[in-house]
């Protein structure tokens, strides 16, 4: 594999992780073995949920385990608080920040070849970006990194992934039933501005990566979102990070290391208040992972961390091995 593949692929990982999850699944058996922490000190304690963002009816139900954090925290922080997520304001956001502003189209920006296969595609595709509000030839009027991630969209829908039925979602939903408060750890705009940062190169690469992954042959997420469903913290971190750490430092530093000690001081904060009041901190699975990640960062800091996952308890329990937390 060249360079140039491998910075595609990390780069579009990375961005998935970001924003859209992993998601495609088959009919499943069992909910979902959870990527679950419970981080305590002397009166409280904060779960730690990986989250993907877009899932299918067979993710639920969840596992009881995830239930009962919801249960018993008082509160549900998440990447970006729900009432700007719901906001129509969001979807003004993001077009603002992909339009083009200096004359010229998207075609200028691609190859020959990728000029090729997005006109390929968006014919293809005309009715399901109609339906999304965007014909395809307006797609000339977006950057490159914009026209990607609608791709993305597209093509997740058309496997049947719901955003209405994402992680993030579904709690969102059960908090406002419950009375819960929320609240977002970053800004739907900061989130933007990861994508809106990527250099020319990336920004095209990321449109040729999802062009790519448009193939039915294709089959990469299904495989993390099988890690992901398995609660598999192994081959997720080195599928969805460990590449992407070592081949391209700059990039992990600024979408996963950065943003993780920035709301590291947030989390502790909710441990630091007096009392009993414990918090659901839901989050993209990616942030929990490594050394970098949120969990270890707690952990580091003297906090007690344990994963709370029965099925994993059972699973190592028929194979006879002591369960690792």
């Amino acid at each position: 594999m060249n360079a140039r593949t491998k910075l595609r692929r990390v780069a579009r990982r990375a961005t998935i992780a970001l924003l859209l999850g992993l998601c495609s699944v088959p009919a499943w058996a069992s909910p979902p073995v959870p990527l679950l922490w419970k981080v305590s000190d002397a009166d409280n304690s904060v779960y730690l949920l990986g989250s993907f963002h877009l899932l299918k009816p067979a993710d639920y139900p969840l596992s009881p385990d995830v239930d009962a954090a919801f249960k018993g925290s008082k509160s549900v922080v998440f990447e970006i608080a729900p009432q700007e997520m719901a906001s129509p304001e969001i979807a003004v956001q993001m077009q603002l920040a992909g339009m083009r502003d200096d004359g010229t189209q998207l075609d200028d920006d691609l190859s020959p070849e990728i000029r090729s296969r997005l006109a390929t595609w968006s014919s293809a595709n005309t009715a399901a970006l109609e339906r999304i509000g965007l014909p395809s030839q307006a797609l000339q009027a977006f950057k490159p990194w914009f026209a990607g991630l609608m791709s993305s969209l597209v093509e997740m829908t058309r496997q049947g992934l719901d955003p209405a039925l994402g992680l993030d979602q579904h709690f969102a939903t059960q908090a406002k039933a419950a009375g819960k408060p929320t609240s977002g750890l970053e800004t739907a705009a900061q989130q933007l501005a990861f994508l809106d940062s990527m250099d020319h190169d990336e920004q095209v690469q990321f449109l040729d990566e999802a062009l790519a992954e448009s193939d039915p042959a294709n089959h990469e997420l299904e495989q993390l979102h099988a890690a992901w469903r398995g609660g598999d913290v192994s081959t997720l971190w080195k599928v969805m990070a460990a590449e992407m750490k070592r081949d391209y430092p700059k990039l992990y530093r600024h979408m996963d290391i950065d943003r993780n000690d920035a709301w590291l001081p947030k989390i502790e904060q909710r441990l630091k208040t007096p009392g009993h009041d414990d918090t659901l901190v839901v989050v993209g699975a990616l942030h929990l992972l490594g050394n970098d990640g949120v969990v270890e960062k707690l952990r580091a800091k003297g906090y007690r961390v344990e994963r709370i996952c029965s099925a994993c308890v059972v699973a190592m329990s028929l194979r006879g091995k002591p369960v690792v937390k």
